[in-house]
């Protein structure tokens, strides 16, 4: 059976073409899936019956099931799915008066490593397909909509209004499979959404973020964590292969077709570890030639992390110099911590093949 959530308007459309169907009957089809958020062929009414024998033959819309579904105090909502051999992922919904944010995951697991992230520490186990990617967005968009306990926000209908990759995994490390999810999001016939509210959220692959300034500039967001390379090697090990230079030359080529005329840099702070005003003055010297946005991310604990979050007042602090500097910056808005959905807390289960959690056990004892 074809999952055809795995599927963009082109390949539904040559697809249903070798049954002998006409071009219009992939937007029809699509106007179902997408739109409407039926699954089921048989409640597709305006769809001629031969129509629906055949893809009741051949075709199913499969999603990842719902093993969890949590809400937090403040109104997130995270869901544990399942995608098979005892493999879990988490997808995070974070309503605000604005906007409503998906958080999607593009991986089982991730291989890079960061030390302050949950996700790291467990391995990888797999890339996610295309569908399981925009299944995400589908599942959140049909469960948002079922109760009626969500609406979209102001001058905007949509209840989902912005997606980010930022969930488990690392987007760049799947690329094909994640650009094809991001053409569909941007695509008027299935979601329709601006460049600019799509962001994807990477450590810094840099040959990667070349490739998708071409293919498909989404607004860029960059897991910076640190003023210099020593520091960096050990908070993002990835930057032994891409450091701060070469990243950075990147981001400044990514700008010439981004949809926004700036970057994200994302800022963990960590006690004792990367949140000196010294370390602050650093990063305003760093990226004097990047026009960018910082976003400081207050630590959220997961268990044997061996990090502390920094004290309000130094997150402030270490804002001002950035703010004096003319560098907009924000404190992300802790949201969902106590599901376990703020930001490094996504974990899943990872059946991990890449042996990171059995050398992070040989590392402690």
């Amino acid at each position: 059976m074809n999952n055809l959530l795995e599927l963009n308007c082109n390949q539904l459309t040559e697809y249903l073409e070798k049954f002998g169907h006409k071009p219009y009957r992939a937007k029809q089809l699509m106007r179902w899936i997408y739109q409407s958020g039926v699954g089921d062929f048989n409640q597709m009414t305006d769809v001629a019956k031969s129509f629906r024998q055949t893809l009741n033959e051949n075709a199913c819309v499969s999603i990842p099931k719902i093993t969890l579904d949590h809400i937090s105090k403040d109104g997130t909502r995270k869901w544990l799915l399942d995608v098979g051999e005892n493999n879990g992922i988490e997808t995070v919904f974070i309503p605000e008066a604005n906007r409503g944010t998906l958080c999607i995951s593009s991986q089982v697991g991730c291989a890079l490593e960061c030390t302050f992230c949950s996700t790291g520490r467990q391995g990888l186990n797999r890339n996610l397909s295309s569908g399981e990617i925009i299944g995400q967005l589908w599942l959140a968009n049909k469960m948002l909509r079922k109760k009626g306990e969500y609406k979209g926000s102001s001058g905007n209908n949509r209840i989902i209004s912005n997606v980010v990759m930022m969930g488990m995994g690392e987007p760049l490390s799947n690329y094909k499979n994640v650009l094809q999810s991001l053409e569909m999001m941007l695509d008027d016939r299935i979601y329709g959404l601006s460049r600019r509210r799509v962001t994807l959220s990477t450590s810094g692959l840099v040959p990667s973020i070349d490739r998708l300034r071409e293919d498909c500039p989404v607004a860029l967001a960059i897991s910076l964590h640190a003023p210099n390379d020593l520091l960096r090697n050990k908070l993002v090990p990835i930057n032994r292969r891409y450091p701060l230079k070469d990243l950075l030359a990147s981001c400044q080529r990514y700008l010439e077709k981004a949809p926004r005329d700036f970057i994200t840099f994302e800022y963990v702070m960590l006690k004792g570890i990367n949140d000196s005003i010294e370390q602050a003055k650093a990063l305003v010297q760093l990226v004097k030639d990047t026009p960018c946005k910082f976003n400081l991310i207050p630590f959220n604990p997961f268990l044997n992390s061996g990090y502390k979050c920094s004290e309000r007042k130094v997150i402030l602090e270490f804002k001002k110099v950035l703010t004096d500097a003319d560098i907009i910056t924000t404190i992300r808005k802790t949201r969902g911590d106590d599901i376990d959905a703020a930001c490094g807390q996504l974990a899943g289960q990872v059946q991990d093949k890449t042996k990171i959690t059995q050398n992070i056990k040989l590392i402690k004892t």
